[in-house]
């Protein structure tokens, strides 16, 4: 498998469902996704609302969906980014936030906003490209795909005059010493709460 040909493409939106199947693979058991939600009998799909929503957002606002594709199509992984520069929110995606609260409930949604709240401290004042989430189909998992997608993202801000850089979270202390390697400094930790942390990283243009 790590010898098949992999391509980096930028995924359009009636890809979505592709999008939200991969994500949904890979952070099934992750720290964030477990918080908001927490426990219950309808996890598996409480779950693929939730990333259906992080997915749609990156679309609506016309905002970067990269896809790592195997030779046949077969999507293996995905980055999210959030792209420089203030956008308005638009209707639909106000919609579809009400739709998915109204779903998850009001215990979730203040879960997530506090998440929101603690990672605050992490945001930087110059125009960057702020990578939402990262992730490979389980089935891929170990072949390259990931560190494939994050240079590809890399490419991107440095080819961008309007980024100085790239942000993210991760609420895996495991992750950390990837991302150093891969240039990231670290910019802050918060505890959120049940044991949840986050850290915030910036890997800053040359």
């Amino acid at each position: 498998m790590r010898g098949q040909s992999l391509e980096i493409v930028v995924l359009p939106a009636p890809r979505a469902g592709e999008v939200v199947e991969v994500l949904t693979d890979a952070f099934f058991a992750y720290p964030v996704m477990e918080y908001v939600l927490g426990p219950g009998p309808d996890y598996a799909a409480d779950l693929w609302a939730l990333v259906e929503f992080f997915v749609m957002a990156r679309f609506l606002r016309d905002d970067l969906v990269l896809g790592a594709v195997r030779k046949g199509g077969a999507l293996a992984g995905v980055a999210t980014i959030t792209l420089p520069g203030e956008r308005e929110s638009p209707v639909e995606l106000t919609r579809l936030r009400e739709r998915v609260w109204n779903r998850l409930g009001k215990d979730a949604r203040r879960r997530y906003e506090r998440f929101g709240e603690a990672c605050q401290v992490f945001d930087i004042e110059r125009r960057h490209y702020h990578l939402n989430m990262i992730g490979v189909r389980g089935a891929h998992a170990g072949q390259g795909v990931g560190r494939t997608l994050l240079e590809a993202v890399h490419r991107r801000s440095r080819e961008d005059e309007r980024s100085c850089g790239i942000t993210l979270t991760t609420e895996d202390p495991a992750n950390l010493p990837l991302y150093q390697r891969f240039g990231y400094r670290i910019l802050g930790h918060v505890e959120v709460g049940n044991d949840l942390e986050s850290w915030g990283l910036f890997r800053e243009e040359a």
